[in-house]
C-alpha cells in the first residue's frame, strides 16, 4: 500500500478482479547512461494502467521497467544491502515508518521534483533536502468481512481495545512487523495508543486471543481474509486483516451496477496514518530517466491514476478522486500517529521487543 496508502491495496487484488496490472520486472542492466529505459524498483504492490505508462514513455522517450521485491519492508532491506550496485534508477515504496533507516543508509541522491509545491507540507518529511518525494498516502486499519458478522450476528469491532475482548477470538490476521510495512504500522497504531508502557502488554493479549502473524500483506489480504475476492477462493477463514482503510473499493471494482455497500468494511478506531515515498537511488545509471519519472508520479495523470490502481490517496493535492473510491473507502478523521524521530528512535528496539513477544 506499500505499502498509504501500500499500501496501498495491492496488485493481486486487481488482478483477481480481472483489471489488468502491467507489471515488467527485471533489473538495470540496459539502464545505463543515455539508455531509454529507466527502472524501478518497488514492492509487489505497485500497479499503474498499461496507458498511463505508455504516456510516459511518449512525452519522454524513457521506458519503465519494474522490479518488484517483495513487501515493502523487505524491499527497503533489499536496497540497502545492494546500495554499492543499485538494482535500478529509482525506488518507490519507502514509507514513514521505514524512512530513517534508508536515510541513515544513504539509499538516495537529493532532487526536488517537479509539482512539489502541489504536496500539503505535512507529507513532505524530507524537505529540508529533497532526499524522498512523497507520492501517495493512506491509513492502515483492520478490515473485516460484513458477511462473517452479519451471520455470526456479530458487532465488527471498531477499536484496538475491541480486538482483545472474547467474542473476536482467532478472528485476526496480521502481517509480521519485522518483515511489512503495514504489519510494523499496525504496531505503532498500538504503540501511540497504548503507548511505551502499555503496548507489549495490549501484544500478549491480543496473541493470547488467538492473533495470527504471515509474513506480508498478500498472504494476510490475499489468502487468509475471508472478505477479500482472492481470500473467499483460498478458503481464507479470518474475518479480520491488517489492511488499509482504502481497501474496500477494490471489492467493487468493476461490479455493475454499483452496490449500495462494499462487502468489506474498516474498523476506524484501529488506523496509523502511512505515507509512502519515491527516491533517486544513489548511484543510478540513468539519473536524468530516474528524475523524470519521479517528477512524472508525482504528476497528476499518474496520480489520478492511482486510487484503483493501488487503493492509495495520491499526495499532489490537485488530483482527483473516482467515485468508487471515495463512496467505498473509509475516510479516517484522526489517524495514529507517531513522529518521525520517535519511529526513527525507537523502531528496531521496538520491532525486536514485538518479535520476542509475539513470534515465540
Amino acid at each position: 500500500m506499500n505499502t498509504t496508502l501500500r499500501r496501498a491495496v495491492g496488485a493481486a487484488v486487481i488482478a483477481a478482479l480481472g483489471v489488468p496490472v502491467l507489471a515488467a520486472c527485471g533489473g538495470s542492466d540496459d539502464s545505463g547512461s543515455g539508455s531509454k529505459t529507466v527502472t524501478l524498483v518497488s514492492h509487489d504492490s505497485f500497479a499503474a494502467s498499461e496507458a498511463v505508462l505508455k504516456e510516459f514513455t511518449q512525452a519522454t522517450g524513457y521506458k519503465v521497467k519494474v522490479l518488484k521485491s517483495g513487501d515493502a519492508g523487505t524491499a527497503v532491506n533489499q536496497a540497502i544491502l545492494s546500495k554499492s550496485h543499485p538494482q535500478g534508477d529509482v525506488f518507490f515504496g519507502v514509507d514513514n515508518t521505514l524512512l530513517s533507516r534508508a536515510l541513515d543508509n544513504g539509499l538516495f541522491t537529493p532532487y526536488e521534483a517537479k509539482g512539489l509545491d502541489r504536496v500539503p507540507k505535512e507529507l513532505q518529511a524530507d524537505a529540508a533536502e529533497h532526499r524522498v518525494t512523497p507520492i501517495d498516502s493512506g491509513d492502515i486499519c483492520v478490515n473485516y468481512d460484513r458477511a462473517y458478522f452479519a451471520d455470526h450476528k456479530l458487532s465488527p469491532p471498531t477499536s484496538f481495545d475491541d480486538l482483545i475482548k472474547p467474542e473476536y477470538k482467532n478472528l485476526l490476521v496480521t502481517e509480521n512487523a519485522a518483515t511489512s510495512s503495514p504489519g510494523l504500522a499496525f504496531q505503532l497504531g498500538t504503540i501511540a495508543k497504548y503507548g511505551d508502557a502499555g503496548w507489549q502488554d495490549y501484544w500478549k493479549k491480543l496473541k493470547a486471543n488467538g492473533l495470527e502473524v504471515v509474513d506480508g500483506w498478500e498472504q494476510a489480504y490475499n489468502d487468509r481474509f475471508s472478505g477479500s475476492a482472492a481470500g473467499k477462493k483460498a478458503k481464507g477463514d479470518k474475518p479480520l486483516v491488517v489492511s488499509y482503510a482504502s481497501s474496500p473499493p477494490a471489492e467493487v471494482l468493476g461490479v455493475k451496477p454499483l452496490p449500495k455497500e462494499g462487502p468489506t468494511g474498516v474498523a476506524t478506531g484501529t488506523c496509523f496514518r502511512q505515507i509512502e515515498f519515491a527516491g533517486l537511488l544513489k548511484g543510478a545509471k540513468n539519473t536524468k530517466g530516474g528524475q523524470a519519472l519521479i517528477d512524472f508520479l508525482l504528476g497528476k495523470k499518474f496520480q489520478e491514476d492511482m486510487p484503483l490502481q493501488m487503493f492509495v490517496n495520491p499526495a499532489n493535492q490537485d488530483a482527483a478522486l473516482p467515485e468508487e473510491f471515495t463512496k467505498f473507502g473509509a475516510k479516517i478523521t484522526d489517524p495514529a500517529t507517531l513522529a518521525p524521530e520517535k519511529i526513527a528512535k525507537n523502531r528496531d528496539q521496538w520491532v525486536k521487543a514485538w518479535s520476542s513477544l509475539v513470534l515465540k
